[in-house]
């Protein structure tokens, strides 16, 4: 397993050791020793243990975020695609960060095998590329729907570029997604 930064500290792409041969491909998965500690070689913590996982299918063009949970049921989340494709987007909610409101994404695939690593205090979203998009995460938190919250997906002060499917001018939101709040509006986690 690797871990490559990206322009958000905390947020990490987890690429796995892939081992194929003619019979096909070997992949792990999920190693929490491995993965505290790579995240600890980077200086960051090891997170709350996991206790759900999640599984979603949407066709090309669906668009699901920004989502976040406020403490006491705040979401560390480990995502990834097994079919189709992603574009997964992470955006700094935690006040007082030197990159609050800033966001990082990457494309997640069946293909390139990608994870993504988004620590509590983040808000998540992804859009899927394809049709038939498997999105699988872990949580170190249950769904609480007390705490839930999100931000409108095309908020300008983010500047998030989606990358739409071609022919589409917009993504397919569920009301919810749709009628969310600007992050000036949010309702965030306390510093």
């Amino acid at each position: 397993m690797k871990l490559l930064p990206t322009e958000l500290p905390g947020v990490v792409i987890v690429e796995p050791a892939v081992f194929a041969d003619d019979r096909g491909w070997f992949m792990e998965s999920w190693n929490q020793a491995r993965f505290d500690a790579a995240l600890q070689a980077m200086g960051q913590p090891a997170p709350r243990p996991f206790v759900q996982d999640n599984h979603s299918c949407s066709r090309a063009g669906v668009l699901r975020g920004l989502h976040y949970q406020l403490p006491p049921h705040a979401q560390g989340k480990l995502v990834r695609v097994v079919a189709g494709a992603a574009w997964d987007v992470a955006v700094d909610l935690r006040r007082g960060s030197p990159t609050f409101g800033r966001w990082a994404g990457a494309e997640l695939s069946a293909a390139n095998r990608r994870q993504l690593w988004i620590p509590e205090g983040f808000a998540h979203g992804f859009l899927a590329l394809a049709d038939d998009t498997h999105f699988l995460y872990k949580t170190t938190d249950v769904y609480a729907k007390d705490c839930e919250r999100s931000l409108r997906w095309d908020d300008p002060a983010l500047g998030i570029r989606w990358l739409l499917p071609a022919g589409m001018s917009a993504p397919l939101l569920a009301p919810k997604d749709a009628a969310a709040p600007l992050l000036a509006e949010a309702d965030l986690p306390p510093a």
